[in-house]
């Protein structure tokens, strides 16, 4: 889960690719009418506005959309086009909106250069011919394989290729409340026996305090993030090795009883999200939260618009990052320790400007990496550790960066250098559902309809059993298999 967020859905859109016909690179052509699309609720807005565009113009779609990281984002690429005359036009497009907004680019004809995308959709989108792979390749091999996490090059594999090149990434963790579960007596919540002991023992609904706080909201990205997680650890598997659909094994209804179970008895009541998590766990109002680390800047106060306000921080912003143990990962009765892992890919578009889309790709990954990391520091780890004439170039580099909004500091400000290191160490390790056993193309499926959160949500409601809901997820995933073809 991250927190990126967008009120407009970029759903079909018409630029000038001006430079694509000829002319000298780096020129600049009279002014062109760009037409943007925009779907928001309720209604469509078209917008017409006239800019001078060079001869050459790539498209690159980020869903890193807020302000902030639009305004590095651009910056990059300002240099990027002083340097090879190559413009690139930037568009933010919403995480959740992406398997829609890729459908109908492709549907147009008008699939973007770059994409920076989750591995929820790599694979699929593979699959349906919307990636170039063969680019992809040849960016990587150009940059240097070895340069890149092994383990991000294996999540993307398709057909023997790398299906998209590995940008950066971060792993799911279990926030706790150090200080109160030290003052309680209880155990780290590596376990989920000492996640529900503690829950337990901290929950005090009466004054309005929870023993974890994790999302459940039926309709996200973020809820099938979190259950996955708890998945993994208990053993539960969306495929076997042989691609058959697991979700109702016993592993998997022991981890929907075990989750459903946590939320309707030590969590606030209703549905949950990315912001109303966060929201009580900075309150001082929940002894632990399921997050990503994008988290972890905000826990030390550096961000106003996702302020701590628990009654420690008001002597001390910083006091839950301070005061705030981290488990990257933990494990069921039936399974072992695994913490969940995103990766996030630069794609090259099917069909668009290849060649100058691998150019962009080279300066991003070089003169440009360290800026984008430097968006979010604390959630994007580096995919691309160095170079091939120094290999730890990039990790080195990313330590001392500093995070935050509006307020700046390094990470080693407030987190101690085990936490970064078991932030980096993790990244090589990342666990998944389904890419391990070759379905990428299901999740992806998967993670468009969102069967799982759904399923889970009713059962939170009361709507369906542990049993029906473990039922309705099998059925849903075997029917996503099928229209896959698998």
């Amino acid at each position: 889960m991250n927190r990126r967020t967008i009120t407009m859905l970029v759903t079909v859109f018409a630029l000038v690719v001006a430079a694509c016909a000829g002319g000298t690179t780096g020129e600049t052509q009279p002014p062109e009418t760009v037409t943007s699309i925009v779907t928001v609720p309720g209604e469509t807005v078209t917008s017409i506005v006239t800019k001078e565009v060079p001869a050459e113009n790539i498209t690159f779609w980020s869903t890193e959309t807020q302000p902030a990281r639009l305004e590095i984002t651009k910056g990059i690429i300002e240099r990027f086009t002083a340097q090879t005359g190559i413009g690139v036009t930037l568009v933010p497009v919403n995480e959740d909106g992406l398997p829609e907004t890729m459908v109908s680019a492709a549907a147009t004809g008008l699939l973007p250069e770059i994409i920076f995308h989750p591995i929820d959709f790599t694979i699929g989108w593979a699959a349906e011919g919307l990636l170039d792979i063969d680019a992809a390749n040849e960016v990587v091999e150009s940059l240097g394989r070895d340069t890149f996490s092994s383990g991000a090059l294996d999540l993307a594999e398709f057909d023997g290729k790398v299906a998209a090149v590995p940008s950066d990434g971060w792993g799911q963790l279990l926030i706790y409340r150090k200080d109160l579960f030290d003052a309680a007596g209880l155990d780290a919540p590596t376990t989920f026996e000492k996640i529900e002991a503690a829950a337990k023992a901290l929950t005090d609904p009466a004054n309005n305090f929870y023993g974890i706080t994790a999302a459940t909201d039926g309709n996200a990205v973020f809820t099938q993030q979190t259950f996955e997680h708890f998945a993994l650890a208990d053993g539960c598997q969306l495929v076997d090795d042989a691609g058959n659909i697991t979700l109702d094994s016993p592993n998997c209804v022991d981890a929907v009883s075990f989750f459903t179970n946590l939320m309707q008895n030590y969590s606030p009541g209703g549905v949950q999200d990315v912001v109303s998590t966060r929201a009580t766990y900075f309150a001082g109002q929940a002894a632990m939260i399921i997050w990503s680390p994008f988290i972890l800047d905000e826990m030390a106060g550096l961000r106003d618009s996702a302020f701590p306000a628990c009654p420690e921080c008001a002597d001390d912003p910083a006091y839950l990052a301070k005061n705030s143990g981290l488990v990257p990962n933990f494990a069921g009765p039936l399974g072992s320790p695994a913490q969940y892992g995103q990766v996030s890919y630069m794609g090259i578009g099917t069909g668009s400007n290849t060649e100058a889309a691998k150019k962009f790709l080279e300066f991003w990954f070089n003169e440009g990496y360290l800026d984008w990391l430097s968006t979010s520091v604390e959630g994007k780890i580096p995919m691309r550790r160095g170079t091939p004439d120094d290999p730890t170039k990039f990790i080195d580099g990313w330590k001392n960066l500093e995070t935050g909004v509006d307020r700046k500091a390094k990470l080693s400000e407030f987190y101690s250098d085990e936490v970064i290191d078991t932030l980096i160490e993790g990244s090589a390790s990342f666990d998944r559902w389904g890419f391990p056993q070759g379905q990428g193309r299901l999740v992806t499926a998967i993670y468009s309809s969102l069967p799982v959160p759904q399923a889970l949500r009713a059962v939170l409601d009361g709507s369906l059993t542990v049993e029906e809901a473990v039922a309705e997820m099998q059925a849903a995933a075997e029917e996503e298999l099928a229209l896959i073809g698998g």
